[in-house]
């Protein structure tokens, strides 16, 4: 009797999103992956650390890993660009890139995710000099939906190199990334508590006096946690000890008093406000790579647009409004970051130098009604979505926001005219019938 294959289901890192695809491939190396590609009968879909919370993997049809096609593959020490393979999970880079003198220019503040995911989505860190990821890709290697291989650069197969830097995986499966980079270098963080209204009134101050700056505010009250990272010659500083612990019981307290204090919300104000007394930060100095990133253990969704860099304050005073005149039921801190233009067709940062706000939920809390209810704020300022985070729109409203849409898209119905690599979610933001 025969017995129909099993069927694994994925699931991205929220548990937000999920699907039960017909097959779950590895292919091993790059003969193994154009065959695949070939013979694929259905759709395909690259996954990478399964970070991202909208719906660019979930299919019926194949789920392709790219787990065999990672670490560091080349370098170049005059050049200070290296190639790696499109799997590598960036939290690898780091040492890696140390032992052959060289470093990433900037960092996420997560390194979960794998290289080509993070490319692909215009994936970013903060600091007014500097780009995402994608604006550091220097060349890669694409496999069409044909099977041919592309090596892409700024002298070679140009536009499609133009386009695939930020591709949503739309265009085909990238193999190998080439990074340009810069020497090895230490950061220090500092960390203070002030008030949001008074940090946003020194958003110049900061961002000028800072390599990269950033705040979380803590929604329903009158407080923001500042960050400041600055390239430093100091030595390291030992580890501070069990930092998730502290921020887990943090969050803890954050938490209750808005479960429980949501009834009451100016006590639950004068509470999260008198948190500030016992937020103690110590300074860290470290490798790069070892700053940039945090530690996230406790799971949320998330809602990211991109608005004009001086809109930036503005934007956040709307949202921070809305959520205490509607009494918003959340307690995730909100994220403000600043990211430099690039010339990339499919970047939220296209032309212009941005402001980058990420509101979050709780996973086991419903981010339904709460994104909702925000992301109108989003639009009225021109705000692009992260294409990694979640978002209502479609191509109809995404190819007003985007001046060389049609460029990508002419690329994209070069390379898959038959959409190979398209699912219902990137059909619908790229208009793909």
């Amino acid at each position: 009797m025969l017995r129909a294959p099993r069927l694994i289901p994925w699931r991205n890192w929220s548990g937000g999103q999920s699907c039960l695809p017909l097959k779950r491939l590895a292919p091993k190396d790059l003969d193994e992956l154009i065959q695949v590609i070939r013979q694929a009968p259905g759709k395909i879909r690259p996954v990478g650390s399964a970070h991202s919370f909208s719906a660019l993997v979930p299919t019926d049809d194949t789920i392709l890993s790219l787990s065999y096609f990672n670490g560091l593959l080349g370098h170049d020490s005059k050049t200070l660009q290296a190639e790696f393979g499109a799997g590598t999970p960036m939290s690898r880079m780091g040492p890696a890139l140390k032992e052959i003198g060289q470093a990433l220019k900037n960092m996420a503040d997560i390194d979960y995710q794998t290289l080509a995911g993070a490319i692909s989505t215009s994936t970013h860190g903060t600091g007014t000099r500097f780009t995402s990821y994608s604006g550091f890709v220097s060349g890669l290697q694409l496999v069409t939906a044909q099977g041919e291989v592309l090596d892409c650069d700024a002298t070679h197969n140009t536009e499609i190199y133009t386009a695939a830097r930020v591709s949503l995986g739309a265009l085909g499966i990238a193999t190998k990334v080439r990074m340009q980079n810069r020497t090895p270098y230490r950061l220090r963080e500092r960390q203070w508590v002030a008030k949001t209204e008074e940090l946003l009134e020194d958003v110049e101050k900061n961002v000028r006096e800072n390599d990269h700056w950033e705040m979380l505010v803590l929604t329903h009250s009158d407080y923001a946690l500042s960050i400041a990272l600055n390239e430093t010659t100091d030595p390291e500083t030992p580890a501070l000890g069990p930092e998730e612990a502290s921020a887990n019981e943090f969050a803890t307290i954050v938490e209750k008093l808005d479960k429980y204090g949501s009834d009451f919300p100016a006590a639950r104000r004068t509470l999260l406000n008198s948190l500030r007394f016992i937020a103690d930060f110590e300074d860290r100095v470290g490798d790069s790579f070892k700053i940039y990133p945090n530690v996230r253990t406790i799971r949320f969704n998330e809602m990211e647009y991109s608005v004009p860099a001086e809109a930036g304050p503005a934007c956040l005073r709307e949202i921070l409004k809305l959520i205490d005149d509607r009494n918003l039921s959340t307690w995730f801190p909100i994220e403000y970051r600043y990211v430099k233009a690039d010339d990339i067709p499919l970047s939220m940062f296209e032309g212009r130098d941005s402001c980058s706000i990420s509101v979050h939920q709780y996973y086991q809390m419903d981010h339904h009604n709460f994104f909702a209810a925000v992301e109108p704020i989003f639009w009225k300022y021109g705000g692009r979505p992260h294409w990694g985070k979640l978002h209502s729109l479609n191509a109809r409203n995404l190819q007003a926001l985007y001046p060389r849409w049609q460029e990508f898209t002419r690329v994209r119905e070069h390379l898959d005219p038959g959409g190979k690599f398209l699912n219902a979610h990137l059909s619908s933001i790229l208009g793909v019938s």
